[in-house]
């Protein structure tokens, strides 16, 4: 055969090929990968490309990004999850109030539900998209108004309760083909390729110019579930929550702290329809009042520990009236701030389609049981390892003030099944560490520059001095009539541009 390979014709023969493979290589990489692991899974273990650890918002989304993607839909990807998931649960009856679970999901996660088919589950359900949001301080008389007009858009975002966000996301993984449910099963260990990797054994790899890491470049890790079943894994990826059990395995140290703060929600009926976002900043936090559809709306209140167990314990009635005190009535503003009597005399500022202060509406009634948890911000000292990726609250987990969590969470996904494909159709070793580190490049800066944002926003408003709150207020009103500030704030609240 040597002989052979050598020839003018034979060389000529593997440069074409060279060339074929080259110019269809989208085409032909997940072929060509899933022949390369059906040749190395003699081991007696289930053997998958990615092993997502974690079937809620973030990691479903991951899931089905994989297995909707041409790229990447030739992949075996296990999806595990210590609770039963059934794809064939019936959508929640509209009829019903709404779980006190939701999120404020913006365009930018709304699009990735679009790209792996479940958007459209999502809206048979319930959600409410909202166009307008209101932000105020009960120290003064300082406001924004937000609307999707001003970056002409039709809506800022769409609040939707969890279970449906999850439903749709279910459904779809049922119908990929090479994605499997492992579940309900635990993760009790993992086993990685030379051994289990902790952070500075990761740095020791980098500091070797490569060569431990591409040494282990054949060798996956392997997932010891609490059934007794093992899964290898070309990559696992950690989807499990701010607990995350995968996190701890691999050893990765967060930095964080707790804001000594409870987040309570509560399903309410409004005396009105809105589709306005209203947020008002108090002493003990911020209480935001979310539209749902109809006459109902979410709530969403962080304050002090004592106060949200009192608040959660009270009455139905008592509990309406505690949401309308604290929205309308109580905190007299102090003396508005001088530059709110002349912006709207300066032209030049611009302006915004959404008009004036507006007076929320009136909680009537509270239903269903109310929640609260505790409130904290913590971030991984590493997204990645050799075989490894963090994703959503096993990455970051932020204070709620402006709903961005899960939607960081999903640009996660986003961002990972991205680099996933590029691993696919440049032929390389989905877990190698460099490819892997350019997925937390990415994302390590979004999130970071998100966290602070959010972290100095609820300094700012913790803060009670007369100097400060009149401070606040005068940026306050700035904001409202700076446009192209104002257009700023939008772009990334809605997940068009990241924080920097």
């Amino acid at each position: 055969m040597t002989p052979l390979l050598s020839t003018p014709a034979a060389g000529r023969c593997l440069r074409t090929i060279g060339t074929l493979l080259h110019n269809q290589q989208s085409a032909l990489m997940p072929q060509l990968w899933t022949a390369s692991r059906a040749l190395s899974t003699g081991t007696g273990q289930d053997q998958y490309d990615v092993v997502v650890v974690g079937g809620g918002m973030v990691g479903a989304a991951l899931a089905c990004a994989l297995g909707s993607s041409p790229m990447t839909s030739a992949l075996r990807v296990a999806v595990v999850d210590g609770q039963a998931i059934d794809p064939a649960a019936p959508l929640p009856d509209a009829s019903e109030a709404p779980e006190i679970r939701v999120s404020a999901v913006t365009p930018s996660s709304v699009n990735l539900f679009r790209d792996v088919g479940a958007w459209s589950t999502v809206q048979s359900a319930r959600n409410a998209p909202f166009d307008t949001m209101q932000v105020w301080d009960s120290a003064g008389q300082g406001f924004v108004r937000y609307s999707a007009h001003d970056v002409d858009a039709s809506v800022l975002g769409h609040v939707v309760e969890n279970r449906v966000l999850l439903a749709a996301l279910h459904r779809r993984l049922s119908e990929s083909e090479n994605t499997h449910l492992v579940c309900p099963a635990k993760v009790d260990s993992i086993t990685w390729p030379e051994s289990e990797v902790s952070e500075s054994d990761a740095d020791v790899r980098r500091e070797s110019n490569g060569q431990a890491e591409a040494s282990g470049q054949g060798a996956g890790a392997s997932v010891h579930l609490s059934t007794g079943k093992t899964l290898g894994a070309r990559l696992v990826v950690g989807a499990d929550g701010g607990r995350s059990r995968v996190r701890s395995l691999a050893g990765l140290r967060t930095v964080g702290w707790q804001y000594g703060q409870r987040g309570l929600v509560a399903t309410v009926v409004t005396d009105r329809e809105h589709s306005t976002a209203w947020q008002r900043f108090l002493p003990t936090g911020p209480l935001a009042l979310l539209p749902m559809g109809g006459h109902y709306s979410n709530i969403v209140w962080s304050t002090t520990e004592s106060h949200a167990r009192a608040l959660e314990s009270m009455p139905h009635s008592d509990f309406a009236a505690a949401v309308n005190r604290a929205l309308s009535e109580e905190h007299a503003p102090q003396p508005p701030s001088s530059v709110s009597s002349f912006l709207p005399a300066l032209p030049f500022l611009g302006g915004s389609s959404a008009g004036g202060f507006q007076p929320p509406p009136r909680v009537v009634e509270a239903v269903g049981r109310r929640a609260s948890f505790p409130l904290s911000l913590v971030h991984s000292g590493k997204y990645v390892q050799p075989r490894l990726a963090l994703i959503g609250d096993a990455a970051h987990s932020v204070h709620p003030l402006a709903g961005q969590g899960v939607n960081l969470g999903f640009g996660d996904a986003q961002a990972l099944a991205a680099v996933i494909a590029k691993g696919v159709s440049t032929g390389r070793d989905i877990g190698e560490l460099g490819l892997l580190e350019e997925y937390e490049a990415e994302r390590r800066a979004a999130n970071l520059g998100m966290m602070a944002a959010l972290d100095g926003l609820q300094r700012l408003f913790h803060a009670q001095s007369a100097p400060v709150a009149l401070a606040r207020n005068l940026g306050l009103d700035l904001v409202q009539w700076l446009t192209p500030v104002k257009k700023r704030i939008m772009s990334y609240a809605m997940g068009m541009e990241p924080v920097r």
